[in-house]
């Protein structure tokens, strides 16, 4: 079964920084393109950051020039670094992405989100 497991997440004060990870498991190959999405309470989920296969990646305006994703594809994790973070950065965040299974088929998968709150 294949599982993408979030961890980082926590309280920490405007200005400080926090690493989320997204490890995929199972039986898997490898990943594919991954993202990082977030909910904030009474709003729609939305796309911080993504990183394609070939390490392209492409952020939210919002979080441009403070959060850095990046990948280890032998580790099959993707990370979300995040700096100069805001009360406004407060939300549930999730790691979405592909995954390639031993099967050599592929699938999208959501993470269980790990909380960040940012404390003014």
């Amino acid at each position: 079964q294949v599982q993408l497991v979030e961890s980082g997440g926590g309280l920490v004060q405007a200005g400080g920084s926090l690493r989320l990870s997204c490890v995929a498991s199972g039986s898997i190959l490898g990943i594919g393109d991954m993202g990082w999405y977030r909910q904030a309470p009474g709003k729609q989920r939305e796309l911080v950051a993504q990183t394609t296969s070939d390490g392209n990646t492409n952020y939210a305006d919002s979080v441009k020039g403070r959060f850095t994703i990046s990948r280890d594809n032998a580790k099959n994790t993707v990370y979300l670094q995040m700096n100069s973070l805001k009360p406004e950065d407060t939300a549930v965040y999730y790691c979405n992405g592909y995954i390639i299974k031993r099967n050599f088929r592929g699938s999208a998968y959501w993470g269980q989100g790990t909380q960040v709150t940012v404390s003014s």
